[in-house]
Formats: C-alpha cells, sequence, structure tokens
C-alpha cells in the first residue's frame, strides 16, 4: 500500500521542486520507502508502505530493459497467476505491481480487466500514460491540471496549492494520453436473480470465505477490525479459520455495545483481542487529524470516521493489514432505511446506486483513517465475484418482511460461525454503537450560534450546509484545504436517513 504521484505532459521536469512536498504530504500512506523518476514529460513519485516483497519491491518499478515504469496504490491477488502466463519476462522483484507492468506490455488496456485487486497506478512507457483506477474505487486517486499539465495522486493534499480543478478520478476507468477516458468496468446488471435460498446460502458462504483466502497474501503480520455487529464478525471468523493465532481490534466509549459484543465474539473465536476506551476529549482532540486525512465533512462519514481512526491507530500497533467490513450493507440491502424503499425493483436499483458510489464515502473512510496510521485495508465484502454474486440474488429475499432480519441470508450464510447473539444482532450505524455519535452533534450546537449558522449557510456558493454539525466539520476542513477543492471531489453520504 502506498501514496503515489503523477506529473505528465510537456515540461513536467519543471514541478520537480514541489515533489517534495506533495510527498511529504502522503507520507503516512508510506512511510517505508519512496521512489522518484523524472524525465522531461514525467514525474513519478511513490512512498512506500511495504507489505508484498518488503525488501525487493522499491517503485518505480522498472520493465527489463528499462523503457517503462509504473507506480502503484494496492494488491493485486492474482499476481502470482498472471505471472505464470507472463514466462517471457524476467521480473526483478516478488511485487504483485510488476504483474501489471507486463501485462501492460503484452496486453494494452484491455489488462486492466484482468486484475483482480484494489488498485491506482501510473504507468509510463516512455512516451505515453495510463492511469487506471480499480472497479469499485477501493484505492483513491484524483487528478488535477495546471499550466498544460495533468496531474494525478493519492489524496487531494498532495495536489491542493499546487494543482487546479482538483477531482476525483472515477472508479473503473482507465486514463491513456493516446485515447483519452474510458469505463472498463460497471456492475454488471442481472440476467436472471438467484432465488433458491439453500444455493444462495451456500454460495455465499463459499465465496465470500474465498474472497477473505485470498486478501490473507501478505509478508508482514494482518488482524481484523472486530466492531461486535454482524459484517466484521463474520469476516473475523473466516478468516481466523486460516490462522493458529489472529489480532482482533474494537474500540467505543465507556460501556457501548460495540465493546462488549466484541468481546464476546473474541472469546468465542479465540482471537487475540485488543480493544481502546477513548474519550469525550480524546475526541474533540482527534477531530481536526480526522477531517484532514479524511478529506470530507460530510457529517454521517465524519461520524464514523472518528471510531474507525481511533481502531486504525490501536491495530498499528500490532499489525499493517487489516481486514474490515464495509460492503456488506450495500449488497444486502442492509442501512435501516431500506425497510421504507417501495418493492423489490427499487430496493435492486438503491442497492447499485449506493454500491456504485461507495468510493466516496465508506470506501474513503476505511482507506484514509487505516493509511493516516500507516495500514492497509483490504474489504473481501467487495470482491468482484462475490459483488456480482449478491447482486444477483432475488432482491425479494432481501426485503425485511414475514418477520425476517435484514441481511438474513448473511447471517443464514454463516450460522455457527459465531455466537447466536451476535449472529441474530440488530444492527447499529458504527458510531452508534461505539457511542460517540450524539458527541460530535453537541460539540458543534456548543460551538455555533443559530445566527452563525444561518450566516455561513447563506454565503455558502457550493452544496449547501445542512446543520450545525456540518458547519463545523467544514470549518476545520477549509482550515486545511482552503477554498480550491471542488465540492464533486468530496465524499458525501447520499443514502436516505
Amino acid at each position: 500500500m502506498c501514496g503515489i504521484v503523477a506529473i505528465y505532459g510537456d515540461g513536467a521536469e519543471r514541478w520537480l521542486p514541489q515533489l517534495e512536498g506533495m510527498m511529504g504530504r502522503l507520507h503516512h500512506r508510506g512511510p517505508d520507502d519512496q521512489g522518484v523518476y523524472t524525465g522531461r514529460d514525467i514525474v513519478l513519485g511513490q512512498k512506500r508502505l511495504s507489505i508484498i516483497d518488503v525488501t525487493g519491491g522499491r517503485q518505480p518499478i522498472f520493465n527489463e530493459d528499462g523503457t517503462a515504469c509504473i507506480v502503484c496504490n494496492g494488491e493485486i491477488y492474482n499476481h502470482l497467476a498472471l505471472k505464470e502466463g507472463l514466462g517471457r519476462h524476467r521480473f526483478s522483484t516478488r511485487s504483485d505491481t510488476e504483474a501489471i507492468l507486463h501485462l501492460f506490455e503484452e496486453e494494452g488496456a484491455a489488462a486492466v480487466s484482468r486484475l483482480d485487486g484494489m488498485f491506482a497506478f501510473v504507468l509510463y512507457d516512455g512516451r505515453d500514460i495510463v492511469v487506471a483506477r480499480d472497479p469499485l474505487g477501493i484505492k483513491p486517486l484524483y487528478q488535477g491540471r495546471r499550466d498544460g499539465c495533468l496531474f494525478f495522486a493519492s489524496e487531494i493534499k498532495a495536489l491542493a496549492g499546487v494543482a487546479e480543478a482538483i477531482c476525483e478520478f472515477p472508479a473503473g476507468h482507465l486514463f491513456s494520453s493516446r485515447e483519452g477516458l474510458a469505463c472498463y468496468y460497471q456492475v454488471p446488471a442481472a440476467d436472471g436473480y438467484q432465488a433458491d435460498v439453500a444455493d444462495i446460502v451456500a454460495a455465499v458462504r463459499e465465496k465470500l470465505s474465498r474472497a477473505v483466502q485470498k486478501r490473507l497474501m501478505s509478508d508482514v503480520p494482518l488482524g481484523v477490525f472486530l466492531s461486535g455487529g454482524l459484517d466484521s464478525s463474520v469476516i473475523a471468523a473466516v478468516a481466523r479459520r486460516h490462522f493458529d493465532r489472529l489480532s482482533s481490534f474494537s474500540v467505543g466509549m465507556e460501556g457501548s455495545a460495540d465493546l462488549s459484543y466484541a468481546q464476546k465474539v473474541a472469546r468465542f473465536l479465540g482471537t487475540d483481542h485488543h480493544q481502546y476506551v477513548y474519550t469525550r476529549d480524546e475526541l474533540v482532540e482527534v477531530l481536526p487529524q480526522v477531517i484532514y486525512h479524511l478529506e470530507s465533512y460530510d457529517p454521517p462519514l465524519v461520524r464514523s470516521a472518528i471510531p474507525t481512526y481511533f481502531v486504525s491507530r490501536l491495530a498499528a500497533e500490532q499489525v499493517k493489514v487489516i481486514l474490515t467490513g464495509e460492503g456488506s450493507d450495500e449488497v444486502f440491502a442492509g442501512y435501516h432505511y431500506f425497510k421504507d424503499v417501495d418493492g423489490e425493483e427499487a430496493l435492486q436499483r438503491e442497492s447499485m446506486r449506493i454500491l456504485n458510489g461507495l468510493h466516496n464515502v465508506n470506501l474513503q473512510r476505511v482507506d484514509r483513517a487505516t493509511m493516516a496510521h500507516s495500514i492497509e485495508g483490504r474489504v473481501p465484502f467487495l470482491d468482484i465475484d462475490f459483488v456480482e454474486y449478491a447482486t444477483a440474488i432475488d432482491p425479494g429475499l432481501k426485503l425485511c418482511d414475514e418477520g425476517r432480519m435484514e441481511k438474513w441470508l448473511l447471517r443464514e450464510a454463516f450460522t455457527g460461525y459465531l455466537p447466536d447473539e451476535v449472529l441474530w444482532r440488530t444492527k447499529a450505524e458504527f458510531a452508534d454503537g461505539c457511542g460517540s455519535a450524539h458527541l460530535v452533534a453537541e460539540l458543534a450546537e456548543e460551538e455555533i450560534s443559530d445566527a452563525e449558522f444561518q450566516r455561513q449557510r447563506g454565503a455558502r456558493a457550493g452544496a449547501p450546509l445542512a446543520s450545525k454539525e456540518e458547519l463545523y466539520y467544514f470549518r476545520l476542513f477549509q482550515g486545511f484545504f482552503g477554498t480550491e477543492v471542488l465540492d464533486d471531489a468530496i465524499g458525501r453520504w447520499r443514502g436516505h436517513c
């Protein structure tokens, strides 16, 4: 896992003096090493968090004759299988990133569809660049322009003050300086729905287990977030079957439900469990850093980022790779508001809509909070094979009616893997379960008067600020990023609350 920077265009080397500062603002993403390559029309930089081939995988990685190179942020889970088909190439590392480089030499832009993983990369062939982001946008990438050059970076903060017109590079897209921008992946509409419950339960268990297993690939210690809710507990239960010892991590405020349930799951699974109880004063203290790393001021996103920030800090003391439970609510219609969705097709449309928007909400939260503490988050529920199967399940089976709980198919699939009181626990939002959701709203109420809120809301040129809480976060955000960042670069939760 890494932070990457790229500048491309005539005279790109003139931006070399800015590169050190840009990379410095990504140091948290890759404190282990860094690499730079410059040419007349290209500047590449990478800050490395060493996960695969710890000693030999330094980037940029070059092809055999030095005519092409790549910087990448992410993991390619099928890199060993890809290497078997690239026998004519001489690999100089064990890094998964090198497989991308050689695959593109062989297949061109079509190669991106063969990558199974999470990634954002820039590849340079001596004249042109290829830029791509993984199908669902698990890994971040932003772009900007200035003076005829294109700029790319893993986070907004690396581009702020250097590039202009900063916006998000779209998930599932590939850009070539020869061909322009093209979409290479969208979650496909189902040709027909899976409706046999026994078959679905068996397939969900098998496909999710496989998704977890492929994400255990690591040359460094790996653990699991464990909130005590269904999703993280299922991931922990599956992962535990592959380890003699597995570290789990949970956080919350004193007396929070998540701490209690996480301890029950940890005892049941026999994990090496670690927990941290944070206070109101600590929440207030870290909030500016949460906003800085999150790069958003959207209230639901910030609220959930606070406990994620704390649990990432805790996990970083023990591991470098972490498995998380994001994505389950999107593919299994698990959010509370789905109960009010009218009809099966409406439910399917809403599930697909929020699934396609994950890249700048929940996935942004997980990436920024983990990388703030230099650990890598992996999301088994968003394995493409699993997603495509889960979205083809009859949406009528996901409706909460006839006495069925939300995500009952997932619960049935993992019966016996967890205590029943956890397996059938009613869903709680992460910040609610940790006990901190109300505190940030109270803090905003204390800090911002009614008159100030009305004045600032009226002066807002972009999307209107909906609450004092959002204004409170927005002020912190502006203190870091000013006014130059476009609204469409900012993650926002657009579910129906």
